[in-house]
């Protein structure tokens, strides 16, 4: 581990070389660059969900945390431009090489000049927000250099509110980890509908009204099966079951246990108790790193459960857009 304080792009670019060098090949093959956004203070999760992830993909890990931009407030009138970093290879991440970065200043308008040098050549790039993603993507350059972008709605404010406004700002590409964390209701779904039921005719699913997966589970039953779906209200807010009522007046029910597990009913069986899959942080992210295409069943979810429409023959293809947080409070201040 090289730490270097109050630096240089070029410097950190100079230092990386060197660090592989010494490091002999340490990360050599190289299948992917991840770039993540996170806050201050909680780049330790990210070290920790990317080292399960660079198990099955190994990658250049990236992470920029920006403290306060200056002259957004008074306090913030006279913050100095600043570069941290924090470069390891191999070691306590395994087969990934890392560089952590904290920008204060002005420099986090611009963390771009600084992460661009440090990608590696000819492998796709991937951007990770691990915290409130921007409103819309294209305003953070980091997210426009992504062939694949990943958020985590679960950690805004207004969940509900997010996912809408993800839907609005969607590009192919896209993925939310929400949408990750429902990979093992989907697969108990399915798997209980290859027995030979009778098909589906309506469903309930039960959840909290702000909960995005059981927004997202509805829009991916209404998306694959085209019968109407309704949410109702769990006893936690929370995702717990869905009921489906079958064309022969019967009722398949998947409900979870509260211990890692479903109970699944179906007509003419007996009831199982099935393991409803339950990942760590970095295990949700090595599943979206296994795909670096659009997300298809993904987004005719997200536009099921939203109602914005036309979000897969949308271009794949983002343009910076330049926000000033400094010059976007003024006008709303005047105003």
């Amino acid at each position: 581990m090289l730490a270097l304080w109050d630096t240089t792009g070029n410097e950190v670019v100079r230092k990386l070389a060197a660090e592989r060098r010494n490091a002999g090949g340490v990360a050599s093959g190289l299948a992917l660059n991840l770039v993540v956004i996170v806050d201050e203070g909680r780049s330790r999760q990210v070290e920790d969900a990317a080292t399960i992830a660079a198990a099955s993909h190994p990658c250049r890990l990236l992470v920029v945390s920006r403290g306060p931009v200056a002259g957004v407030d008074a306090a913030t009138a006279n913050a100095k431009d600043r570069l941290d970093a924090e470069i390891v290879v191999g070691g306590r991440l395994g087969p990934c090489e890392a560089v952590i970065m904290r920008m204060h200043g002005r420099l986090a308008l611009h963390s771009e000049s600084v992460v661009m040098p440090l990608l590696a050549p000819d492998v796709p790039v991937v951007t990770w927000w691990h915290g409130t993603p921007p409103e819309h993507i294209a305003y953070d350059p980091l997210g426009v250099v992504a062939e694949r972008r990943v958020t985590d709605i679960a950690q805004c404010a207004d969940p509900e509110g997010a996912l809408r406004q993800r839907a609005l700002d969607y590009a192919p590409g896209d993925t939310d980890l929400s949408w990750t964390r429902l990979t093992g209701w989907r697969s108990l779904i399915a798997g209980a509908f290859d027995t030979g039921n009778a098909n589906a005719v309506s469903a309930v699913v039960y959840a909290g009204a702000a909960d995005p997966l059981g927004a997202l589970l509805r829009g991916w039953i209404v998306s694959r099966t085209g019968i109407p779906v309704r949410l109702a209200d769990s006893a936690d807010g929370r995702l717990s079951g869905v009921d489906f009522a079958l064309a022969d007046g019967g009722t398949l029910s998947l409900h979870s246990t509260g211990d890692g597990m479903a109970l699944l009913r179906r007509p003419g069986h007996l009831d199982l108790v099935l393991p409803l899959l339950q990942r760590r942080l970095g295990e949700e992210l090595a599943e979206e790193l296994q795909r670096l295409d659009a997300d298809q069943p993904y987004s005719r979810a997200l536009a099921a459960a939203t109602g914005v429409g036309g979000l897969g023959e949308r271009p794949s293809v983002r343009t910076h857009i330049w926000q000033d947080p400094a010059w976007t409070q003024a006008v709303g201040a005047a105003a």
